[in-house]
């Protein structure tokens, strides 16, 4: 316990020096005024723009903008008639802008619209914006745009010629009803004075596009009052750090070609958060930075400006991806982002997420390690991957705060969440059982060899053979032959098989074989359990040790002279060796396969062995038969009966041992399907037993220690994440046309990073583990990891089938040329996905033209989530290439 305290201890602590000492949590860039000249402002609800806000709203927004500016931009006729009256009323000014289209008739009514408010409140405007970028989105050609901007010059001049003959004529009557000469003289030149004062308000008529377009058609700027220009680094791809370089050049340019037309920048803005545009970053201290620096810039140079935006605008994540959300001073909730002036924090849950991540760090750390045999460096190791993980959690879980969400976001993000909850917990017993391996405490617990008792008790050996290849079978039941124990029997059960090519030859060799070997021709049902159940009947009631072995399996001599002796703990009711083969080197194909199963019984049992929670295998097993009895015998509604009962053994309080010597080498499936077949059985078999024995596996429940909990659970949480592999999957080929074609909504971190994360940990814990505990070489492990990964369409089918179908048939696992080549390819569904992922990976390279980083990591995931599915096609053909080599030998 000790080592597990300092060592949560001291990564927390770490995890909160490394947070405190992030000095990018805070900026400084220069100050600006309080006074920021324009902004544009857009009356829409969050989420919907077709959804206005309501006048009470409007009214808070413009009495909270007043504080900063005295000039809106708006950009449609219907902003500008839900905004104008208040701002008339709070005496504020704007840019009141129409929207453009290539639509005829929406284009007439905009005009109608905006020439009546145009007439009611020409004091509070600075200028008519006819049309906003329509030459850049090609809705009208230049000389369409000119037609109405004269169209509107002409309007506005009649207004004003028609106001000032208004005024010029109260001013007369006034002034001749004043009978006194001088009075009358001083009011008249009073009034001239106002007059001249009132026509200098004279309303600019312009059109607003980005800069480029202005020399692109230069003869624009003839008809406008005041270019207006848009000026946006960000969709320009530049950097933050260059972008006041990159201003003046543009500026510049625009004034080289009309030095004598007045000039504003209509637009210039920083997103702060959203993908990147190649080398611009859109985040939160280079929009402060951007926006201060540009705004001393233009004091400095003295130009007109409007800063995009106010407000930040959810709604615009439809039509500009998860980077148009995010371009307002204040967020949607109407917060400054930041202040003009002095120290900026761009990072305003640091302390929230440092806090949770050194706890939930911390909370791993300890139920990770608790009640494990560990070493200082083992605990510490740990720990700090505990508070990786935990940084991790924090990110992701803070997501939705820091980000604006709509329903895909919100569905990626849960899917991401929930996914990293399986992955969190396989990524850490990956990690654990690497640190434990390589730098953790040796295994204790391994049956030694020098295991001696003068008790020697009855063993009767189980053979099951359901139309197993008799040459098969005589070789096992010749080695059980050479046994050097000398107090057992065998039961040879031939079972539900009615041809006698698989019966004759056996019974015969019973017989020679001597009283030892009973020659069993049983029917039954319930599959091999079943079978085992009815041999029980003719077992020698003098038995104390059941043992169980693979009709394929042929046995070293010592095997059970080495192993009884360990049975004479009372306790003890479980003894497991491991699994082998010997058919391993027949082809490329079985040595992947052979090296595929040894990582599980040099790594994984080693392991759960010290913590008394080894999974009982149905072969080189044997059982206590008292303890066999007491919980009920072999099970027939699993078919992982083997399993099973060494679960139920645990749950009854008795002890297994399992030692990594081989001691018995048996067969490899024939081919592919029989490989996925078995492995489907196992996963099925698991989630089975989970259905059945989850009350065990409460916090409240005794029968399992809490070390037999967590071996048992991470056990099943490696076939669910495979599972859930093969699900993100799918969603993610689903989401990849949205990506390319809507231009939105780009997968969360939670979706992305913990996939890649766990693939990384699994490559190191594999071929590291492999290299240390299995003592396999780089081409051997990485043929494991190939066999390993493409069982994950066939895990993720058994899984389901455990939770959806009950009691399927056990399928037999096809050895010794028992199998029948299929027809149909056992990896075609393997090959629809993987070319899907891979087709949807190579879409989104291409399509990535603003090279946004989050694509490039989303078709990494995608890349990852196909090789699986290319290492079953891989398997095939190594499969296929086999079957070339045996028939062309």
């Amino acid at each position: 316990m000790k080592y597990i305290l300092v060592s949560l201890l001291l990564a927390s602590l770490l995890q909160v020096f490394l947070w405190l000492n992030n000095d990018k949590k805070f900026i400084t860039p220069p100050d600006a005024d309080d006074i920021i000249e324009s902004l544009s402002y857009a009356p829409y609800q969050k989420g919907n723009e077709k959804e206005m806000l309501s006048d009470e709203e409007v009214i808070r927004d413009l009495t909270l903008l007043k504080k900063f500016t005295n000039t809106v931009r708006l950009y449609s006729a219907d902003d500008s008639q839900k905004v104008m009256p208040h701002l008339s009323a709070l005496g504020m000014k704007a840019h009141m802008g129409l929207w453009l289209s290539g639509v005829v008739e929406d284009n007439e009514k905009e005009i109608a619209l905006a020439k009546s408010l145009i007439a009611e409140y020409h004091q509070n405007l600075i200028s008519v914006i006819v049309g906003n970028e329509v030459l850049l989105r090609d809705d009208l050609d230049p000389d369409e745009l000119i037609v109405h901007i004269k169209d509107f010059r002409e309007f506005i001049d009649i207004i004003q010629k028609v106001e000032k003959e208004d005024r010029e004529k109260a001013i007369q009557e006034e002034i001749a009803k004043e009978k006194n000469k001088k009075v009358r003289a001083k009011k008249l030149k009073e009034a001239k004075a106002n007059a001249a004062k009132e026509e200098k308000h004279t309303i600019l008529v312009t059109t607003a596009e980005i800069w480029n377009m202005w020399l692109l058609y230069p003869y624009l700027a003839d008809e406008v009052d005041i270019i207006n220009i848009h000026i946006l680094p960000y969709w320009e791809k530049i950097k933050a750090e260059d972008f006041e370089s990159f201003f003046n050049e543009k500026y510049q340019k625009i004034r080289d070609v009309h030095p004598t037309k007045p000039i504003i920048v209509g637009e210039f803005g920083w997103p702060s958060r959203g993908y990147n545009n190649q080398a611009s970053v859109a985040s939160p201290q280079n929009q402060a930075m951007v926006i201060r620096k540009f705004l001393g810039l233009a004091k400095k140079e003295g130009f007109s400006y409007n800063l995009l935006e106010a407000f930040d605008q959810p709604w615009k994540g439809v039509d500009e991806g998860s980077v148009g959300q995010y371009w307002g001073i204040f967020d949607a909730n109407r917060h400054l982002k930041f202040e003009l002036q002095g120290e900026v924090l761009v990072e305003p849950f640091w302390f929230m997420q440092m806090v949770a991540a050194a706890i939930i760090g911390a909370i791993l750390t300890f139920f990770g390690l608790r009640n494990q045999n560990i070493n200082f460096l083992h605990a510490m190791t740990y720990g700090l991957a505990a508070q990786g993980i935990s940084f991790g959690i924090v990110m992701s879980a803070v997501y939705p705060f820091v980000h604006y969400m709509n329903f895909g976001t919100w569905v990626m993000w849960g899917m991401g969440t929930i996914l990293m909850v399986p992955l969190t917990m396989i990524t850490l017993a990956k990690a654990n059982e690497l640190f434990k391996c390589t730098i953790g405490r040796p295994p204790e617990r391994l049956i030694p060899l020098d295991l001696k008792s003068d008790h020697v008790p009855f063993v009767s050996i189980h053979v099951p053979a359901y139309k197993e290849q008799p040459a098969v079978l005589k070789e096992t039941l010749e080695a059980l032959a050479n046994l050097r124990y000398t107090n057992f029997e065998v039961l040879v059960i031939i079972n539900n098989t009615p041809e006698d090519f698989y019966k004759t030859p056996i019974k015969e060799l019973c017989e020679e074989l001597g009283e030892r070997f009973v020659y069993l021709d049983i029917e039954c049902t319930g599959f091999k359990a079943g079978a085992l159940n009815r041999a029980l009947e003719f077992t020698n009631p003098t038995c104390e040790i059941l043992a169980v072995i693979d009709a394929d399996y042929v046995i070293k001599p010592n095997w059970l002279i080495d192993l009884v002796p360990i049975f004479d703990d009372a306790k003890v009711a479980l003894v497991q060796a491991p699994q082998d083969h010997r058919d391993g080197n027949e082809s490329l194909l079985k040595r992947a396969m052979n090296a595929e199963y040894a990582g599980f019984f040099d790594i994984g049992m080693v392991e759960r062995n010290e913590e008394n929670a080894i999974v009982a295998h149905g072969t080189m097993i044997m059982v206590r038969k008292s303890a066999f009895d007491e919980v009920g015998q072999w099970n027939t509604d699993t078919i992982v009966e083997d399993s099973e009962l060494g679960l139920r053994l645990f749950e009854a309080g008795y002890i297994g041992h399992y030692t990594n010597r081989r001691y018995g080498h048996g067969l490899l499936p024939d081919t592919i399907e029989a490989f996925k077949n078995q492995r489907h059985r196992w996963a099925y078999g698991a989630v089975q037993i989970l259905k059945k024995h989850w009350e065990h596996f409460k916090p409240s429940s005794k029968t399992l220690t809490r070390s037999q909990k967590h071996h048992f659970i991470t056990g099943w949480f490696f076939w669910l994440s495979d599972a859930l592999g093969t699900v993100t999957s799918i969603l993610n080929i689903i989401w990849v046309p949205v990506i390319i074609f809507v231009g939105v909504t780009i997968p969360t971190i939670a979706l992305t990073v913990p996939i890649i994360t766990a693939f990384i940990v699994n490559v190191i814990h594999s071929f590291v583990l492999y290299r240390t505990r299995v003592g396999a070489n780089f081409y051997h492990s990485l043929l494991s990891a190939i066999a390993a990964m493409s069982l994950q369409l066939t895990i993720f089918k058994a899984v389901y089938d455990g939770f959806v179908k009950d009691r399927l048939p056990f399928k037999r696992t096809e050895k010794g040329g028992n199998s029948k080549r299929s027809i149909s390819s056992p990896v075609k569904n393997e090959i629809i996905l993987a070319t899907l992922l891979i087709g949807s990976f190579v879409a989104l390279i291409m399509t990535n033209h603003q090279r946004i980083v989050e694509v490039y990591i989303f078709s990494a995931t995608i890349l990852i989530q196909s090789i699986p599915y290319l290492s079953a096609i891989i398997l095939r053909l190594i499969e296929k290439s086999s079957y070339k080599k045996a028939n062309d030998s």
